[in-house]
């Protein structure tokens, strides 16, 4: 049960609770602004600033017919006498009714800047001029007929309309906009001469339904053109009187010798063109999307015109496609057609719409009917009272000569022939001239006239087929003296946009480099033509892990430390000098900060057979189809292997079917066997274990193709070769064997292992660069310790002379089903005995 208000009178104070204040307040309050600011009236379409501004420039005389005004007097005529309110929203509601591409018929026609599409602001009211257009007669027309009820201005000194007398349905035709308490209103534009040619049928036939209705009216008609899409969605608005339609610009493909051009001609209403053409032109600087060459405005008095240069090989239609997407080229303009009906906000359907015009013009041209009718009807009066006095116009005079004044002429007028006041009225003011005997005929053709007229008026308030066919008659002659014809194209469909973003982008060869600290660039084939000589710069105490010519559509795999890789196409790489350090990888992708790039892969095609195998220190190894690393996301890394804590990833490299792995640990220690042994297991899982590096772990590891030799190098640039005959295989998750005699005073910690050929060569870098042929470390026995290698510091790196360090996945195809397993058990190896010392299993 609701509280009552607790009132306690003392003496002349009535005490209220606060609540109950605030409560009483906001509603008047929420009131005032529902009906009195911010929503049009369903029958005149107008909000109550827009009628009083129409009202007072008529009411001044500043019509279409007349010279324009300074439009601060009539601002100031409005505030001064019926809208007490900034003159700034004056003049905003007013320069609105100006401009034609916010609205379908202005109503205010204004000399001087009144704003533009690019949303620029007007002039200042000082220095524009204004004046009534064609369309406000419309709305005003038979205003001092009685029409419409008239209510006292805010201090009683003057009369205002509550409605205008609007000759055809004003708030579909320009829509309004508006946000009230609680409530907030969005109705689109419509074609002036669909919507009367739809009231008409409604007029006619009131129990039509809305698809008779939409035979009509088609969809909304915004004033900047444009294409909606969408016949149910249009429909669907048009019944429940809110809802969505698709709406976007239209645009025209030129193919030209050397380019091609996406030219549009028009913008999705209430879109502001500039800020689309510098969305367009961000798209074309930050690359997003390749093959944009320039984007120009060439709009002008004739019209809008923005046009895109395109790369020739580049798909227009598919640019067109993700600028829809991506830019205000395409947008949803949201319908919720809320009005003032009967002093209520009501949600209008397109029929209760056209219900609450056709009423409210019935209402109208009954009242102007009753008032003509009373006018004529006393005219007649008057008429039969100068005819008889003419016929007695001899009596008439001498009762007038005789009399002492006009009040004493008029009253024994009355008496002497029975003349009611107005009657008598007319005869005492009745000039000289008008005495003649051909008056008498014009009286009687006047009053056979009026009579005439009378019969008409009241045929039209007494037959509800007469005030139809009146009705109707005016709302074809506004259609026939406007042809408006319609500006926006309604699609049946909405189109479905497909973007291949890849066939959007122009493939191209370039050369990527990337760092171990995670900095990747992106070097045009000339750039790198033009330094053939130097590696690219990079961080001090950072190293190069390669560089690699690739294609713009290939993507890149980038391997993390922490068991994490991340996914990106190489169009989506900023482009870089030779010089420059480069972008860093948290750029593209969020990272936690502190990962260390192990390796990169580069892929042109998922759908190969190929395999990724990534290994950890600890000496877990897994394999996995490449297929599995897809990513549909680039923004963040994803799972590579399921790492245990303290364990990091040392790296991933390509495998083919039948070849084989080498894992070497640190200590020396190899394992060597088939990539086959290696069930494929999704990305996300843990993998099994490859070698046993107990007090020990994994330093490398390569796989095996058919290059002859295995170049290792320890991590004091010592090296040695040996044939991989000399290397037997060994089963997976044991210790291993040896790969060299290990010195127990500085024992040897291998840094790398690669599969060579004699003619094979590497970059040694460490402050400077050294050339390092294979050929110059002699072939050992496995057995044998390492030889004297180059004078390089501690923290060298090594690279292959033809840089191909980052491997380029070769597509081929699956022999067989794969069964991928994403949390395949722990396999028990057949052979796990830890070994010691330096005994060899």
């Amino acid at each position: 049960m609701a509280k009552k208000k607790e009132v306690e009178i003392v003496e002349n104070n009535v005490e209220w609770g606060l609540e109950d204040i605030m409560s009483d307040r906001f509603a008047r309050y929420s009131k005032y602004i529902i009906q009195e600011r911010a929503l049009p009236d369903a029958r005149d379409g107008l909000k109550p600033v827009q009628r009083r501004i129409l009202f007072a420039m008529d009411h001044d005389g500043n019509t279409n017919d007349k010279p324009h005004r300074k439009s601060a007097k009539t601002v100031g005529l409005v505030i001064g006498t019926y809208h007490p309110h900034g003159d700034t929203s004056v003049y905003d509601a007013m320069v609105r009714m100006s401009q034609d591409w916010k609205i379908n018929v202005p109503l205010i026609d204004m000399h001087g800047n009144n704003g533009s599409i690019d949303d620029d602001p007007p002039a200042a009211m000082r220095y524009t001029e204004a004046r009534l257009s064609k369309y406000s007669s419309l709305l005003l027309n038979d205003i001092d007929k009685g029409t419409v009820a008239m209510t006292n201005n805010y201090d009683d000194t003057e009369l205002e309309p509550t409605v205008l007398p609007a000759t055809f349905p004003l708030l579909l035709v320009n829509g309004a906009t508006g946000i009230a308490s609680g409530y907030a209103t969005n109705i689109a534009p419509h074609n002036l001469n669909e919507v009367i040619e739809a009231t008409i049928y409604r007029y006619e036939n009131p129990e039509c339904s809305l698809d008779e209705l939409m035979n009509f009216v088609k969809g909304p008609d915004f004033p900047t053109g444009g294409i909606v899409q969408g016949k149910e969605e249009i429909k669907k608005v048009f019944s429940e009187g809110k809802g969505k339609v698709v709406l976007r610009a239209r645009s025209e493909i030129v193919e030209n010798r050397t380019n091609n051009q996406i030219v549009i001609s028009e913008v999705p209403y209430e879109v502001i063109k500039c800020e689309l053409v510098k969305d367009i032109d961000s798209i074309r600087l930050n690359r997003d999307l390749d093959g944009i060459m320039d984007v120009r405005d060439e709009s002008d008095r004739n019209g809008i015109k923005i046009v895109i240069d395109l790369k020739k090989d580049l798909d227009p239609q598919l640019v067109l496609n993700y600028l829809y997407k991506n830019t205000d080229l395409q947008v949803n303009y949201s319908y919720n057609m809320i009005a003032i009906e009967n002093h209520r906000p009501v949600i209008l359907s397109l029929a209760r719409a056209i219900d609450a015009f056709i009423d409210f013009r019935k209402e109208v041209v009954l009242n102007r009917s009753h008032y003509l009718l009373n006018q004529k009807q006393a005219r007649m009066h008057v008429l039969e009272g100068l005819m008889k006095a003419i016929s007695i116009l001899d009596e008439v005079i001498e009762i007038i000569r005789s009399s002492k004044d006009k009040a004493d002429s008029k009253r024994r007028l009355k008496e002497a022939f029975l003349f009611s006041e107005e009657q008598a009225e007319a005869i005492v003011t009745l000039r000289l001239y008008r005495l003649s005997s051909t008056d008498i005929t014009l009286l009687k053709e006047e009053y056979t006239k009026l009579a005439s007229e009378s019969n008409e008026l009241k045929g039209i308030i007494s037959s509800a087929d007469i005030l139809r066919s009146t009705i109707i008659k005016e709302l074809r002659q506004v259609a026939s003296d406007n042809p408006s014809p319609r500006k926006t194209v309604i699609e049946d469909e909405v189109e479905e946009i497909v973007i291949n973003k890849e066939a959007m982008i122009a493939n191209e060869g370039v050369y990527i480099s990337i760092t171990r600290d995670g900095y990747i660039r992106r070097y045009s084939e000339r750039i790198y033509a033009s330094n053939p000589d130097s590696l690219p710069s990079f961080k001090e105490g950072d190293y190069l892990l390669g560089i690699s010519h690739c294609e713009t559509l290939d993507n890149l795999l980038i391997f993390l430390d922490s068991g994490e890789y991340a996914h990106l196409p190489i169009y989506r790489l900023e482009d870089s000098k030779w010089k420059e350090i480069g972008t860093h990888l948290s750029h593209y992708v969020k990272l936690n900060g502190g990962e260390k790039i192990v390796s990169a892969v580069l892929v042109k095609n998922f759908e190969t057979g190929a395999y990724i195998i990534t290994v950890s220190s600890s000496g877990m190894i897994k394999r996995s189809l490449v297929s599995g690393f897809q990513l549909n996301r680039y923004n963040r890394p994803s799972v590579a292997m399921k790492l245990k804590q303290g364990d990091k990833l040392i790296g991933a490299k390509l495998s083919y079917d039948k070849q084989e792995i080498l894992l070497v640990s640190k200590d020396g220690y190899y394992n060597r066997y088939s990539s086959e042994v290696l069930t494929p297991i999704s990305t996300h899982a843990q993998g099994v274990k490859g070698i046993n590096v107990k007090n020990d772990e994994v330093a490398t590891f390569t796989v095996i193709d058919d290059k002859p030799d295995t170049f290792i190098v320890e991590s004091n640039a010592n090296a040695k070769r040996i044939h991989l005959s000399d290397i037997p295989t060994t089963n997976r998750a044991t210790k291993g064997l040896r790969l060299f005699k290990q010195r127990k005073s500085s024992p040897f910690k291998v840094k790398y292992v690669f599969t060579t050929n004699s003619s094979d060569s590497f970059i040694a870098y460490d402050k400077s660069e050294m050339n390092w042929g294979v050929k110059d470390v002699p072939l050992m026995d496995r057995e044998a310790s390492f030889s004297k290698g180059l004078a390089l510091n501690s923290d060298f790196f090594l690279l292959h002379s033809d840089l191909s360090d980052i491997e380029m996945c070769q597509t081929v195809p699956l022999k067989q089903e794969v069964e991928i397993k994403s949390n395949p058990l722990e396999e028990i190896s057949l052979f796990d005995e830890v070994f010691k010392d330096d005994d060899e299993a």
